[in-house]
């Protein structure tokens, strides 16, 4: 008998799994509306009651030596994007306390680049001393590819969570970037487990990914078992060479949200980049379907959501915020 929507979320809110060859045949098979309607049982039976808010500083912008063909911040593309060395630690720290003002529990330091040189790590963890002992945020970092050592230095420091994307699906992943792999960014995320960090992945909607692709990366985020996992929907940057795609219709904005939620059944999805794009009916659905906690304010090259905007969209979901 053919699994229907509706059937599988009793499964998956009676403690089931979905498996990637039922979901791909429910993503060609299924009406769209069931399916989202499916994945929004699944979200109301696990979420939890506050809207979880979050704030970043783009802490050191552009001259990125990686090719990722969607960022506005790499070196190999002519773009627009501003450039600025590392923040100072008194720059961090405002911006931690005005994140905290309007609302958000969390706070992440973010910098452009592979990685952070020893200076930069020291600089980093100054920073993180001074947020913890002058705010009440809690603490995260997306610092790129490092190793044990360094995250250890920024875990003593007073870094919480450690954030880094798996961005697409692994088999995508080497269309996309040929500078690193993916398995070097699950190599940073198994360390930083291991010191007892949260983690943070997730990645970008609407670069080209078929159904399968698309559920290949829910898949592999499970496997990743995130504490929080950022849905970006892809803001086209002239310059770079995904400059000239079409932004995701609402529909596959919905059907993406769902698949993650449908696989992912616990873990918070996060507003993140592309949020500013969609029309505030686009985002209340998306929270109908699965969204469940958001990045507001400043992104990195590219305007947040307003935090009055979404947590008002939140309140009137039925959470807290």
């Amino acid at each position: 008998m053919e699994l229907t929507a509706a059937a599988l979320a009793d499964r998956i809110i009676g403690g089931g799994d979905v498996t990637a060859e039922e979901l791909v045949s429910l993503l060609k098979t299924a009406e769209k509306d069931d399916l989202f309607e499916a994945a929004h049982r699944v979200t109301e039976a696990f979420k939890a009651d506050h809207f979880d808010f979050c704030a970043i500083l783009n802490a050191r912008s552009g001259k990125c030596s990686e090719n990722c063909k969607w960022c506005a911040q790499s070196a190999h593309w002519k773009t627009a994007c501003d450039v600025w060395t590392l923040k100072t630690a008194d720059a961090c720290v405002a911006a931690a306390k005005e994140a905290e003002a309007n609302g958000a529990v969390r706070f992440g330091i973010v910098t452009s680049g592979r990685t952070q040189s020893a200076t930069e790590v020291e600089a980093l963890c100054a920073a993180i001393r001074r947020i913890k002992e002058e705010t009440h945020i809690h603490r995260c970092g997306s610092l790129g590819l490092l190793g044990e050592g360094d995250l250890a230095k920024l875990k003593e420091a007073g870094l919480e969570r450690y954030h880094c994307n798996l961005e697409t699906a692994p088999s995508r992943f080497g269309k996309l970037c040929s500078t690193h792999t993916v398995e070097e960014k699950l190599a940073t995320l198994k360390a930083a487990k291991k010191l007892g960090f949260e983690i943070c992945c997730g990645g970008i909607l609407g670069m080209g990914e078929t159904p399968e692709q698309l559920v290949e990366f829910a898949f592999a985020l499970k496997e990743v078992a995130p504490n929080s996992i950022p849905v970006n929907i892809l803001h086209p940057v002239p310059g770079t060479p995904l400059g000239e795609k079409s932004i995701l219709s609402e529909q596959e904005i919905l059907t993406g949200i769902a698949v993650l939620r449908l696989v992912n059944p616990r873990t918070p999805l996060r507003f993140a980049g592309g949020r500013r794009d969609m029309s505030d009916e686009t985002a209340k659905k998306a929270i109908y379907v699965g969204i469940s906690a958001g990045i507001a304010g400043p992104l990195l090259t590219t305007p947040g959501a307003d935090f009055a905007d979404d947590r008002q969209l939140a309140l009137e979901a039925g959470y807290s915020v």
